[in-house]
């Protein structure tokens, strides 16, 4: 990005990305170290996307307490205040720019507090990074302060650590594909269970309601295989070897398409000495095939710009790459390795205003509701995917993955592009 500023973002904060990593932890309370109005956006923002009410608090600094105050103080009030009324297996930590710019000692905030309450901290200042690495630094930060360190291996015990453009159902069904080969799964963050929409009890609360549970985060050492999926979170599983020499690393950067669905599914075959997957992944990948066939008609040789963050960019990129889509450009927020795999000569680290240099003569855009507007400005077609989507409801039963999901979005892509040529 050669600008000196951007002129219409598509980029997310670091502390959107932690807030979201906390959602997926159960009987968790995020707790946003900065400004109120910091934390009442990221409610707001997350609650539109959902249709769900979502649980976050915030310590409130203000222009006064930011001066006088070294962070201690702001924060053991509101555990102080939160506890008063509900009782957290867990408090969420992260910082804000402000709050880092002081240079708040969140680690010391959180040991003097360690007998009153269980906490997590995570340094997210939000003039770097974005929403991916944000996400990635929550999920690390708990496996270095949360999870023991053992030597001992439950062969049945898998862990998922899904990247941050992972809806709720698309972690539910990795979950049921891993249980498949005989394992017992657990995701972190398990946003299957918190953020999937289901009709539960008390939705309203200042914990989020569903998730993994503290204890089970506490022995996930004994996992006998870590897998990793997107770049951003390829670190993570590293930080999970360092608390048990004897787990398996398995990390794929996607589990998009046709090619990568079979790495993904022969990776797990491998490990487990089986020489076939079920009749159900057999039977969809037969699908997929098929799916491939009718809507290259469409999608061959048209013309795709993409906007949205970068492991998603990757996934997207990989399955319509297969069906014979053209893809102009990809617009990224911030850097990542995932960028250098993407098919396209055009890779560019900006915001909406770049893309609009690529939709003169496009296609269709594959981004975030706000880039509906230029979609409109250009005469392009669109198709939503990415924070955030206030445009339809039940974003979180989105599926693009593997052989079940990359059929879908092909389907969908096709449907677009024809209604597009065809239905004015």
């Amino acid at each position: 990005m050669t600008k000196p500023l951007q002129i219409n973002p598509i980029k997310l904060s670091q502390p959107m990305g932690a807030m979201f990593f906390f959602l997926g932890v159960k009987n968790t309370m995020p707790l946003m170290h900065g400004a109120q109005g910091c934390a009442s956006f990221s409610k707001v923002f997350f609650t539109r996307h959902f249709s769900d009410p979502i649980a976050v608090q915030t310590t409130a600094v203000n222009d006064i307490t930011a001066v006088i105050d070294g962070g201690d103080y702001s924060i053991s009030e509101a555990i102080k205040n939160i506890t008063k009324k509900v009782k957290p297996d867990l408090v969420g930590l992260f910082t804000t720019g402000m709050t880092e710019t002081k240079g708040d000692d969140i680690k010391g905030a959180t040991y003097l507090l360690r007998d009153k309450q269980k906490m997590v901290y995570v340094h997210t200042p939000d003039f770097e990074g974005g929403l991916e690495s944000g996400f990635a630094k929550a999920i690390e930060a708990t496996i270095e302060q949360v999870v023991e360190p053992t030597t001992v291996i439950d062969k049945q015990k898998a862990l998922i650590i899904p990247n941050v453009n992972l809806t709720p159902i698309e972690v539910e069904i990795l979950k049921e594909e891993v249980a498949s080969f005989g394992f017992t799964p657990y995701a972190l963050p398990d946003l299957s269970e918190s953020l999937d929409g289901h009709l539960g009890g008390v939705k309203q609360g200042a914990v989020s309601s569903g998730g993994i549970e503290i204890a089970d985060i506490e022995a996930l050492g004994e996992s006998a295989v870590v897998i990793t999926i997107g770049d951003s979170v390829k670190k993570c599983g590293l930080k999970m070897v360092e608390k048990n020499e004897k787990t398996t690393h398995l990390h794929f950067d996607t589990i998009s398409g046709l090619k990568k669905g079979d790495a993904f599914y022969k990776a797990l075959l491998n490990f487990k000495g089986l020489s076939r997957p079920t009749p159900s992944v057999i039977r969809w990948r037969k699908r997929l095939q098929d799916a491939l066939l009718d809507t290259h008609f469409a999608i061959g040789g048209a013309k795709v710009v993409i906007a949205c963050e970068p492991d998603q960019l990757l996934s997207i990129a990989t399955t319509i790459n297969e069906a014979g889509a053209t893809i102009k450009a990809v617009v990224s927020p911030t850097k990542s390795v995932a960028l250098e795999n993407i098919p396209t000569e055009n890779i560019v680290i900006g915001d909406f205003e770049d893309v609009e240099e690529y939709l003169e003569d496009a296609d269709i855009l594959i981004s975030n509701f706000h880039g509906e507007r230029i979609a409109h400005k250009h005469h392009t077609a669109l198709m939503l995917r990415g924070f955030p989507n206030y445009e339809e409801v039940g974003n979180q039963l989105k599926n693009d993955q593997l052989y079940r999901g990359s059929t879908y979005m092909l389907f969908e892509l096709a449907n677009i592009v024809n209604h597009y040529k065809y239905g004015h």
